[in-house]
């Protein structure tokens, strides 16, 4: 077998694993239970659980989001992009995200829960950024200057409100859910306001530019590739 077999091997038992798992979070939380209960689901063991997340719960709701942001970006390659305007891009991006987990939905409570634990909220904020790459990068953006970081910066917040919001959702199709973030992305948005609102967000942060410069460089190397 060739390295490039044994990652995708590996890759593909990770995420058959966690969406296993999923159907046991609601009711044993972000746990190794919920996990080895998924696994037990497969034919598989303890043992596969530790091979396959070696870190443990932290390394384990990290792949869960490349997983979704794996599955968001095969589903907005299917979409003519080039006929909608780029805020109407952006939407969507967010939208594709959170439908695809709607059957998942109190496991993404749960998992919430899980990243508001101090210890990790490095983690959290990681995720959180990556996806906003991501959804941004299939938006057509390719800035490399300052505005790279000043848009990831206001989508973050928009991201994560829509979140919580879409998590108390009973609307019919979550359409509450679309109108709120339709709102907020029209709100953030707006020229000339967008940059003095980025560098306003930014500059709650320590060293700003020399953060976010460091967590694009994580970012990069987790960038998916095709869903396997």
């Amino acid at each position: 077998m060739t390295a490039d077999e044994a990652r995708t091997r590996h890759m593909a038992l990770r995420d058959r694993l966690i969406a296993a798992a999923l159907d046991h979070v609601p009711f044993d939380g972000w746990s190794r239970k919920a996990l080895e209960r998924g696994a037990g689901d497969l034919g598989l063991g303890p043992a596969d659980v530790l091979r396959a997340f070696p870190g443990g719960m932290a390394d384990a709701a990290d792949h869960f989001a490349d997983w979704s942001d794996r599955r968001m970006l095969s589903e907005l390659a299917k979409v003519d992009l080039d006929a909608l305007k780029v805020r109407e891009r952006v939407a969507l991006g967010v939208r594709l995200r959170l439908e695809m987990n709607a059957p998942y939905r109190e496991a993404m409570r749960r998992l919430l829960s899980f990243l508001a634990m101090p210890q990790n909220a490095p983690l959290a904020a990681r995720m959180t950024w990556r996806t906003c790459d991501h959804i941004w990068h299939a938006a057509g953006d390719r800035a490399a200057d300052f505005n790279h970081y000043t848009k990831r910066g206001l989508l973050a917040p928009v991201y994560t409100s829509t979140i919580l919001y879409w998590l108390s959702d009973s609307s019919d199709g979550f359409a509450d859910t679309w109108g709120y973030l339709d709102r907020r992305l029209a709100d953030v948005l707006k020229i000339p306001m967008y940059k003095a609102k980025a560098e306003q967000a930014l500059g709650r942060l320590p060293s700003p530019l020399g953060f976010l410069k460091r967590l694009k460089a994580a970012t990069n190397r987790h960038r998916p590739g095709p869903v396997a």
